[in-house]
């Protein structure tokens, strides 16, 4: 089953490692990865999409709250949030198709961001159900290349973030000492 993980992390060198290093070990497969930073530059926020056996979902929370950087991973696959996507196609058409193909991209909630005599470029965002669906309805359209992003999830109950302090590293330690 697809678990959904958001997770806040410090914004430092290997922390984006560590994570993918720790599902890699136990033989979770990726689905999708997003990472960026938050408002606080010395934060991010990482959302993960892996494929794991529903016993485990619990265990991969608490890994992943172990981990050196993680402030916080939560569950979200089955909590109320907002999931969506980003989907950008490229698509080949004649010219007798690229009305109905404009009318298509309407309805889906897209967007033409490049317009060539070939064909277009339409970006849409949503859940992604619906982005396969527009996928699908393109594809009828004529050759199309897909580039999509991971999930980004935000949840929607209203829960105070409870943040560990960071693990000291060792230099931190020899100066408390000192």
């Amino acid at each position: 089953m697809l678990q959904v993980i958001s997770l806040l992390l410090e914004n430092k060198p290997g922390a984006l490692m560590r994570v993918t290093g720790l599902l890699t070990q136990r033989g979770y497969n990726i689905e999708s990865l997003t990472v960026a930073r938050t408002l606080d530059p010395e934060l991010s926020r990482m959302t993960i999409v892996v494929d794991v056996d529903d016993r485990q979902r619990q265990q991969v929370i608490k890994q992943m709250n172990k981990l050196i950087n993680v402030l916080q991973a939560t569950d979200l696959t089955d909590e109320p949030a907002v999931v969506r996507e980003l989907v950008l196609v490229r698509i080949r058409t004649t010219l007798e198709a690229r009305t109905a193909v404009l009318k298509e991209a309407e309805i889906f909630g897209g967007r033409v961001v490049d317009s060539s005599t070939e064909g277009y470029a339409i970006e849409v965002t949503g859940p992604p159900e619906k982005l396969n669906e527009f996928i699908d309805v393109m594809s009828s359209y004529g050759e199309i290349d897909v580039t999509r992003s991971g999930a980004l999830v935000i949840g929607l109950e209203a829960k105070k973030l409870r943040l560990q302090p960071p693990v000291p590293t060792k230099a931190k330690v020899e100066e408390t000492v000192s």
